[in-house]
């Protein structure tokens, strides 16, 4: 599909076999300095929990790009055989081996040709991408980013899972329950720990935005505030962090489906709309010079000449 045939309206798809929900470009005061970028944003574990539910929680309409929200392995349409039973009984077995450390993996390793199949059908440009990942999306995210099998100018990250070991703690605290640690599940924390992989994930020197909750008890303000300090020590130039006061969840439970904004999706929509406007160059439209009063033509009540001949009617609505 060419760019000149771009659909002017929300559509899904599937991608590499990566169901999407695609929000076209609607900003009307800002456009793109360059071609129409495009930016992948992965959903969470917690509510939103699907690809529609996050595209409705922070739709970043006033962004000039294709903003394209791809569904997680094991959730949404992507379900186990097993159906959401299934889901339920790896987190519970083996909650790193069976459930987050599978599905932050798979996501990351199928980006890259989601993302070729993406632009194929939207006629987009071959160049950087802008990410966004939510909690187990935002280590997915990372997790991109530090394989380095795409090109990615900028990412935000909302309570992202940057260090398994610290987010399987507050789920203990969570519980009151007890995460037993085997040999497989050290050596996949330790892939999964950005904290330990920094200089990797800012080899590129991508901008990033670090954002938390400040009554998170799940990724906490201090955890990403120590992320951006050592991405920054690594060699980050552009990291930054903000946070919000909100939770963990973006959504209300169940996350499902695609329903109105709580306040604090919108609050963040908010943030990320507009530091994607800055980070990808985007310009005001040219405002057309301003008349002076003085110079304002005179109302003139005749008619106007319209096709040739002269009409007097006002413009009439019909019923039909």
């Amino acid at each position: 599909m060419s760019s000149s045939d771009q659909p002017a309206r929300p559509c899904s798809g599937t991608a590499a076999g990566v169901p999407y929900v695609a929000l076209p470009p609607t900003a009307i005061d800002v456009e793109p300095d360059g071609p129409t970028r495009l930016i992948v944003a992965w959903h969470g574990f917690e509510p939103p929990r699907s690809e529609g539910s996050f595209a409705a929680a922070v739709p970043m309409t006033g962004v000039p790009a294709w903003r394209v929200y791809l569904g997680l392995p094991m959730f949404g349409n992507r379900l186990p055989a097993g159906g959401i039973g299934e889901v339920r009984a790896r987190a519970q077995h083996d909650y790193l081996v069976d459930l987050y450390g599978p599905v932050a993996q798979q996501a990351a390793a199928e980006l890259p040709a989601a993302v070729t199949e993406i632009r194929d059908d939207l006629g987009l440009a071959n160049i950087p991408i802008g990410l966004v990942g939510f909690s187990a999306g935002g280590g997915a995210a990372l997790l991109a980013l530090a394989e380095g099998n795409i090109e990615v100018a900028a990412a935000a990250l909302i309570a992202p899972i940057a260090a398994p070991a610290l987010v399987l703690a507050a789920m203990e605290r969570r519980s009151g329950g007890t995460y037993t640690w085997t040999d497989e599940s050290r050596a996949l924390a330790a892939r999964l720990d950005f904290t330990s992989r920094a200089r990797e994930v800012v080899a590129r020197d991508p901008a990033l935005m670090l954002f938390a909750g400040g009554n998170d008890d799940l990724v906490t303000e201090s955890d990403l505030a120590g992320l951006r300090d050592l991405l920054t020590a690594a060699g980050g130039t552009r990291v930054e962090a903000l946070t919000f006061s909100m939770a963990h969840a973006l959504a209300a439970e169940p996350g499902l489906a695609a329903e109105p904004p709580i306040a604090e999706a919108v609050s963040v929509d908010a943030a990320l709309t507009g530091w994607f406007r800055d980070r990808f160059g985007v310009k005001p439209h040219e405002t057309p010079p301003t008349v002076p009063f003085s110079q304002t033509p005179a109302y003139d009540p005749r008619p106007r000449l319209r096709a040739g001949s002269w009409t007097t009617a006002a413009p009439t609505l019909s019923s039909r």
